[in-house]
């Protein structure tokens, strides 16, 4: 995807353009896929691959701005699933009501593609948490831990996420410093596995989805819910369909009139109903009940 760069003059740093057709930014970056995203007047502000961010759409753009030289932009243009055809995505959804109504409401959404390491170790942080607890969390956790990042301003510092060495050689009383209480002996635990590459990461996308998932799994502390959510966050599993309460919730009322369902009979009509797609389509329903209004608060848990 072209993208046309400039010094910016305001920040010293530089800018570029990527086209962005069909493409909803809010909707993308609030949707409970990722947390150290923050909310700057019309922009949002993050770090990637030790990149700081700033992003504003404009139309049919997104205007991307950092305070060093940019990093390919086919590496931004990943993260933020801007090649999606998102067209072809919708088409291969089932023709049902409920997503209907979603996609009318967020269209434009997509799934990022993030780093396997820090997806990971969000998702277990985020165990019983809420979206503003969980972006907390992890700011303060990167603060801590982080490698230092470039940002604009006389004397302005950010902080990487830290790499899974790091944060193997801290002690569970310092990771629950960091506010994040039981979470700290099965963060430490599960960076300690990656660390020594058990799992490796890396070399999910190359086995099959049932595979994959078993491997995230067996990490102390990860369960079916926060692997999914590695597998279609970060790794490329469109299959995955994540589910938590508040998606069970939805699928019960939307699906099976209100009625209570065990989870082992959503998981099979979620692995039969919604196709190659149903990851796109778990995030277009989750975030429509977010959004929809007096149905779930924006604090909805992740």
């Amino acid at each position: 995807m072209p993208a046309a760069v400039s010094a910016n003059p305001r920040t010293s740093g530089v800018s570029t353009v990527l086209r962005a057709a069909d493409y909803d930014l809010d909707a993308t970056l609030d949707s409970g896929q990722a947390f150290r995203w923050r909310r700057a007047g019309e922009a949002w502000e993050g770090i990637v691959g030790g990149h700081w961010f700033r992003l504003r759409q404009v139309g049919t753009r997104l205007e991307a701005e950092t305070a060093t030289p940019l990093p390919a932009s086919d590496t931004l243009t990943q993260y933020l699933g801007l090649n999606d055809d998102l067209t072809a995505i919708i088409a291969r959804f089932p023709p049902d009501p409920p997503l209907r109504s979603a996609v009318a409401t967020c269209r434009g959404l997509r799934l990022l593609r993030q780093d396997p390491w820090e997806c990971l170790a969000s998702f277990v942080l985020s165990s019983t948490k809420q979206i503003v607890q969980i972006r907390q969390i992890v700011e303060t956790l990167c603060d801590r831990y982080g490698e230092p990042v470039c940002v604009p301003g006389p004397g302005a510092i950010g902080r990487s996420f830290p790499s899974a060495a790091r944060l193997a050689r801290c002690t569970e009383l310092e990771l629950r410093d960091c506010r994040m209480g039981f979470r700290a002996r099965y963060l430490r635990a599960v960076a300690m596995r990656v660390a020594a590459g058990d799992p490796c990461l890396t070399a999910l996308p190359g086995m099959p989805l049932e595979e994959a998932r078993a491997a995230l799994v067996s990490l102390p502390g990860v369960g079916r819910k926060i692997a999914d959510c590695v597998l279609l966050f970060s790794l490329g599993f469109r299959r995955a369909f994540p589910v938590d309460v508040w998606v069970m919730r939805a699928l019960q009322d939307l699906y099976f009139g209100g009625r209570t369902i065990a989870q082992r009979r959503l998981l099979e009509f979620t692995d039969s109903h919604f196709g190659p797609e149903a990851g796109y389509a778990q995030q277009y329903l989750f975030h429509h009940i977010r959004m929809e209004a007096g149905r779930v608060p924006r604090s909805v848990r992740r």
